[in-house]
Order: structure tokens, then C-alpha cells, then sequence
């Protein structure tokens, strides 16, 4: 498995070693500091970004790297230069290519080409570094994962929920999503997600009901209701759309006693979820960003020493 696409492109043996690897990072971030001695790692970033820019940086620097941060105005892209073309050039000079952006289809193209791993930053579709992250926290958090449940309320139909829904199928966990109509799972996504979660042990419910996803949860977890690319006059619509799907106080009691809080950030407070529930005692989101780190040495580390096997 030479690039991280998309979560589902792993096996459940792939995302334990991404796991194991990045709790080793967690207690020994300079453990493989020679790594990426001498190279480069372009990062493409055709979006904004906090965490996922500073964390991949950050990541490519203490295995000995050196990140090139480019953006759209800064590559021949805008002016005819091809992805393949780009690919084969950036292979020539780094060791890796991190990119975020928005259609899939560039990500796959720019892999295909290039002979050096590429990592998904984020596109439209996938979030894979985010869901790394995730499953990480709740890991350090619980101390394990088999069987436990997330309850994801919001916009079922999103990156960060389709990564997470993958992830948590992967590693035998129920998943639950919470969503109104028309911000759904597609069905062939749903219809794979659930295929993988059977096979190790989980499951994934989806249901219009934020209360019945909750019951029982370790996690609850929610994302903005208006993600980047999403033209902003779809706001008021989303909003009323979402009203019902708020995580608050009296959402987060209906949930287990030990429920803890997640949001993979920037959050709007007073939209999807309150104040008092991000900013109190049983919120992991800051807990989570801070994982971003140790997540994307360990993808880095993984693909450059050619250590995951992929989907058989």
C-alpha cells in the first residue's frame, strides 16, 4: 500500500499498526528523528487549514524532514501543467507528497503518478488523518476499542463522517449516525461500512433520531453543519435542517455515564454544539487535535518504511 487515500483502502491490521505506531509517538515523538534526514515533503493545500497544516509539519520535522507548504498560486497547475506531470516532478526531489484539496479524483490521479507515497489531507470525500486521530484518542481514552460506540450527530453525509464510519468498521466498534434527510451515508458507502463492521465484530445503525444514537455511547461526536466548499447561501437551510441535531447538556446525559465529547474542529459554538459541552470536563476535542500530531508521524512512518498492506 504505497499512498493513504481513504481509510476504507486499509485492513483492520493496517489501522492497529497505525494505532500502535502512534501511541509510540505519543511517549517518544523523536523516535525516528533520522527518518527523513536530507529530504523534503511537499504539502499541497488548496484549502485552509490549522491543525492538519501545523500537525503535518510538525510530523514531517520530527522524522528529521524538512515540509515545503505550496498552494495553488505557487505551482504551474493554474497555468495547463498537468497532476501527472506535477507528480512525477515532486517524486524526483521529496519523499512524500501530503495534499488537500477538494475533489477525490486529483488525489487519485496525483497518486497514480507520482512514485513516492501520498497522503489525503482532506478532500470533499475522505478524511483519513482526522479519523487516525480520532480512534487514537478514544484508544488513550478508554484504553480500548472493540465493541464501544460512537454516536455521530450531524451531517452523516460528510469527510470526516464517512473517514470515521470506516475507521470505526475497521476496528470492530458500533457506530451510530444521527441524521436528517438528504445528509445521510450514501447507500454504497453505508452497504461497505457495514459489510466491514459485520466482519470484525461491529455494527452501524443510522437513524433520524439523535437520542437513539447516543444511547449507550462511549463518544459523541459532531461537526460543523456548513463544511469548506459548501457555498454559504446553504447556510440558513442547514441550519434549520440541523436544528434538532445541537449537542448539549441534556444530549450528551442521554448518552452512557461515561461519554466523553469529540469534534475534529473549528467548532461553532451555539450551532452544533454548546459551549458548556465542548468547553467542559468530558471533551476530548482539544485532546484530539494534539493527537493530529502523533497520527501523521505514524502515517508518514508507516508508508515510508512500506509497512501497511491494504484491503485484501
Amino acid at each position: 500500500m504505497k499512498d493513504l487515500l481513504r481509510v476504507g483502502d486499509m485492513s483492520a491490521r493496517d489501522l492497529a499498526l497505525l494505532l500502535k505506531l502512534a501511541a509510540g509517538f505519543q511517549d517518544d515523538p523523536t523516535a525516528a528523528s533520522e527518518l527523513l534526514a536530507g529530504r523534503i515533503v511537499p504539502m499541497y493545500f488548496a484549502k485552509p487549514s490549522t491543525r492538519t497544516r501545523l500537525s503535518t509539519a510538525a510530523a514531517v520535522a520530527r522524522l528529521g524532514g524538512a515540509p515545503v507548504t505550496v498552494g495553488p498560486d505557487e505551482l504551474q497547475l493554474r497555468r495547463g501543467e498537468t497532476i501527472g506531470d506535477t507528480a512525477r516532478v515532486m517524486g524526483s526531489y521529496a519523499a512524500a507528497v501530503v495534499i488537500r484539496t477538494f475533489a477525490d479524483a486529483d488525489v487519485e490521479e496525483l497518486a497514480a503518478a507520482a512514485p513516492i507515497p501520498v497522503i489525503n489531507a482532506l478532500t470533499d470525500g475522505h478524511h483519513p488523518l482526522q479519523a487516525v486521530a480520532d480512534l487514537l484518542t478514544v484508544q488513550e481514552h478508554f484504553g480500548d476499542l472493540h465493541g464501544r460506540r460512537i454516536a455521530y450527530v450531524g451531517d452523516g453525509a460528510n469527510n470526516v463522517a464517512r473517514s470515521l464510519t470506516e475507521a470505526a468498521a475497521l476496528a470492530g466498534m458500533d457506530m451510530a449516525i444521527a441524521a436528517p434527510d438528504g445528509h445521510l451515508p450514501g447507500e454504497e458507502a453505508l452497504a461497505s461500512a457495514r459489510a466491514e463492521a459485520g466482519r470484525h465484530g461491529g455494527s452501524v445503525l443510522v437513524t433520524h433520531d439523535p437520542a437513539v444514537a447516543v444511547a449507550g455511547a462511549s463518544v459523541v461526536y459532531t461537526d460543523v453543519w456548513l463544511s469548506m466548499g459548501d457555498p454559504e447561501e446553504e447556510r440558513a437551510h442547514r441550519r434549520a435542517a440541523f436544528d434538532a441535531y445541537q449537542v448539549n447538556q441534556d444530549l450528551m446525559d442521554r448518552a452512557g455515564e461515561d461519554a466523553v465529547f469529540m469534534h475534529c474542529l473549528p467548532a461553532h459554538r451555539g450551532e452544533e454544539v454548546t459551549a458548556a459541552v465542548i468547553d467542559g470536563g468530558r471533551s476530548l476535542a482539544f485532546r484530539q487535535a494534539a493527537n493530529r500530531l502523533p497520527a501523521a508521524q505514524a502515517v508518514l512512518y508507516a508508508l515510508l518504511t512500506d509497512q501497511l498492506e491494504g484491503r485484501r
